[in-house]
């Protein structure tokens, strides 16, 4: 039986042969609408491509310490020349300031291994590495720091102490400090001591060409000359001894972390120091150059003779020195510094 659509109408009194073909296409439709409709194709999953991960980065290279002692060629920073030499005499007051270590490299100027949390320290002009003693005459403490590094953070600061050091000084959030430091030797390079002796003799004599050796020349006494006078014997002074080294480092000489408290004057006034003086004349002379700068002559007396310094102050507010400091630089002096003193001087 053929389904004919719904929407075919035969009128009655259709001839016969359109009547056929009117059938033969229905049912033509008919099996066209009953062929089967062809499978898709199965789906076939495929793997996910592999895609290489990418090599690891590299280790970072490993660091390794060389430390040597070092003085070094004058530089220029910030507009001031720095020279560096060995200041056994060593003993003055400033500013100090301390680093965070960001962007440092990973060894100092020396070649040892950077660390915030060493006790540590670095200064514009001495050998290093040198142990020094640094006391904060703010509040009494006192701790021996080893001075590894070169270069300071700004103009006028006598030291750049580590992160660990600052704290145990106890001016981490302030930031400076007013302190005194106090040259004690030259470091060992593998410890927290004072070198030895072989390590502390200066370079120029350590690089010095040894003599060359000598044979042992025999000696006789003369007989004495018929006639002639003998002078008398002269007394030489003999040779001064050889003074023993300890290889044991003082105890106060260590920079082991140790904070001591020190007497600390009452009350402390900054300075921008111009310059001493044993000639009143000359003293004046660089007082009235800067005059305008607020510059004027402080006599006092050192091992028992009068002398006479120039200054500018005093202060109490660091930013304050800093600005007479950077007035003066910009007139031309570059010697000056700023120093710290007690009040009543």
């Amino acid at each position: 039986m053929i389904n004919v659509p719904s929407v075919t109408r035969i009128a009655f009194g259709t001839p016969a042969k359109v009547l056929v073909a009117i059938l033969l296409a229905a049912s033509v439709g008919a099996c066209v609408q009953m062929r089967p409709m062809p499978m898709p194709p199965p789906v076939v999953e495929l793997p996910p491509p592999v895609v290489e991960a990418p090599p690891p980065p590299p280790p970072p290279p490993i660091i390794m310490a060389h430390p040597v002692y070092l003085i070094g060629d004058p530089y220029q920073a910030g507009g001031v020349w720095y020279y560096p030499k060995d200041q056994p005499d060593l003993d003055e007051t400033g500013i100090a300031s301390w680093h965070s270590g960001e962007g440092h490299e990973p060894l100092t100027a020396n070649g040892e291994l950077f660390d915030v949390d060493a006790v540590t320290a670095a200064h514009p002009t001495l050998p290093l590495p040198t142990n020094v003693r640094v006391t904060n005459l703010e509040n009494g403490r006192s701790l021996v720091v080893r001075i590894n590094d070169r270069g300071v953070n700004a103009n006028g600061r006598i030291i750049d102490l580590s992160e660990h050091a600052a704290d145990l000084l106890g001016f981490k959030d302030q930031g400076t400090a007013r302190v005194r430091m106090t040259y004690l030797g030259r470091a060992a390079l593998n410890g927290p001591g004072l070198a030895t002796a072989a390590e502390a003799t200066p370079d120029d004599i350590a690089m010095a060409v040894p003599a060359a050796p000598v044979t042992e020349v025999e000696m006789m006494a003369l007989a004495p000359v018929m006639g002639v006078k003998i002078a008398p014997a002269r007394m030489v002074a003999g040779l001064p001894m050889v003074v023993q080294h300890i290889d044991i480092a003082p105890v106060d000489a260590v920079a082991d972390g140790r904070v001591m408290e020190m007497p600390v004057p009452a009350a402390t006034s900054i300075y921008v120091d111009l310059g001493d003086f044993t000639s009143p004349t000359n003293a004046a002379v660089l007082a009235q150059r800067l005059y305008r700068a607020g510059a004027r002559i402080f006599p006092s007396r050192k091992d028992g003779k009068p002398f006479y310094r120039v200054r500018i102050g005093p202060f109490q507010a660091v930013q304050d020195a800093d600005a007479a400091l950077a007035q003066v630089q910009a007139l031309g002096h570059n010697d000056v510094q700023i120093v710290v003193d007690s009040t009543a001087s």
